[in-house]
């Protein structure tokens, strides 16, 4: 997951600026797909989406059997992004502590799931 790609300028002001939780998506081993809300994420690095892994239960199972996941944000003016790419998760290291820096003290921050941004879509239109 040495994923070299930086977010692009339009998709980078979109993450500063969304509200409320994001839609983390990953899918089972069996093809059942699975979505949770997400509110501790943090852009990472320019290349990548962590998100806190407090209280994971099928996503982790999702992530640990290969699935890739998605991202999907909303800006203030409604406007819809979608990040795909490679999911691990981790729970030391570098992406572990920025994490930990950032995730809410009163939440057990078990792990981070950092999504390697592979593609990137507002709406229909592919960005990246």
């Amino acid at each position: 997951m040495s994923n070299k790609i930086l977010i692009h300028e339009e998709v980078k002001d979109a993450w500063e600026k969304h509200q409320g939780p994001v839609v983390f998506s990953t899918v089972a081993a069996d093809g059942i797909p699975n979505a949770i809300y997400a509110t501790c994420v943090s852009l990472y690095k320019d290349n990548s989406i962590i998100v806190a892994n407090n209280y994971f239960n099928k996503t982790l199972k999702n992530i640990e059997s290969g699935s890739k996941g998605s991202i999907l944000f909303l800006t203030p003016d409604n406007k819809s992004y979608q990040i795909k790419g490679s999911i691990k998760h981790v729970i030391s290291g570098d992406a572990f502590d920025n994490m930990k820096s950032w995730n809410p003290k009163k939440l057990p921050g078990k792990g981070a799931a950092i999504i390697s941004i592979e593609e990137i879509y507002s709406g229909a239109k592919k960005i990246l």
